[in-house]
This record gives C-alpha cells, structure tokens and sequence, in this order.
C-alpha cells in the first residue's frame, strides 16, 4: 500500500501506538489500515453417494478440480457465501447444512471453510468462472487434479467419515508446500 485510501496521503508502515504489529499508517489523517486474513468458503455438495466438483476455467489452478468456493463477500453470512459460491461456480442450488471444515492457511493470510451440502436438484452446469461441473463417486475423484490441498483434504475427512457414518469438525492448520520454504 502506498497511499491512504482514506486522504490520499503517502502511509508509513510502522507500528501504531498501543499496537504490536506494523501497518500502514497515514501520517496525515491518522487512518490505519489494517490487512487481515481473507476467508475462503465452500460448499461440499451431495447428491446420493457423490460429490458436486467443477473444473476451474480461472486461476489460479486452471484446469483443475476443485469444490465450489471463493471469497466470501462483505455483508454476507459464510453459509451464504458457500450458497452463494456454488450457485456462481455450478450453477447449482444447495440446502447448506452443518460447517465442516476449518482451516487455516496463515502462509498465504487465508482461513478455508467448507460446509456440507445437499443439492436440491440436478439442474447444474458450469458458471462463468468453471470449465465444467460433474458428480463424482469417491473412486473416480481425480485425486491427482485437485486444484488446493485443503479441498483434497477436506474430500478426504468426507470420505473417511463416510465410512465411519460419523461426521465430527474438522480443524487444522495447513504449513507451507515444501517449495515455498
């Protein structure tokens, strides 16, 4: 950041009075802006024993599959937003149910969040920002083209639990790829 959103002043990046991090201060006006973590919400959408995915026509990962998600908007509820996001991406409408995963992604200032879901219809197809959409069973998942590891991660708690018919929360903390050490 370079100049004050708020006067158009040139900010200082310095740590503010009675604060422990530095910021972009505006010596000016006083405004200080703060940069939080973006939250990043989903949906994890069923229909009988498969999984709602969509090839992503964008990027990052473009070509890749991954569950309907995107960053959340201001005034909305993050059930809202996993709604919302899958209605974007797949064109699909979604009863959302519970929050089922967590996680954080400090290394890139993110937290994911991901909910189970239930499709209400067949009636999908892909959004602006998909190449394609399409329902998979667990075995034909294409493991190897998912395009973020908290979306494999999050299918792979789903399916696990499945199993177990018990569906607990999920919370981790994902550390960096080993090529961004």
């Amino acid at each position: 950041m370079n100049f004050c959103s708020n006067c158009g002043a040139p900010v200082e990046f310095r740590i503010p009075a009675g604060d422990s991090h530095p910021r972009h201060v505006c010596p000016r006006c006083g405004t200080i802006h703060y940069q939080n973590p973006k939250l990043v919400v989903g949906a994890l959408a069923e229909w009988e024993d498969r999984i709602l995915l969509c090839r992503r026509a964008i990027e990052p990962r473009h070509g890749f599959w991954t569950l309907p998600a995107g960053f959340m908007e201001n005034e909305e509820t993050t059930a809202e937003a996993a709604a919302r996001e899958t209605e974007e991406e797949a064109c699909a409408r979604i009863e959302v149910g519970e929050l089922y995963t967590l996680i954080d992604v400090p290394h890139i200032s993110q937290v994911h969040l991901i909910y189970r879901a239930r499709l209400l219809d067949l009636d999908f197809r892909a959004g602006e920002e998909s190449l394609e959409v399409a329902l998979f069973r667990e075995e034909d998942i294409p493991w190897e083209q998912i395009a973020f590891r908290t979306i494999g991660m999050s299918l792979r708690y789903f399916f696990d639990d499945r199993r177990r018919g018990h569906w607990p929360f999920h919370s981790a903390s994902l550390p960096p790829p080993p090529s961004a050490a």
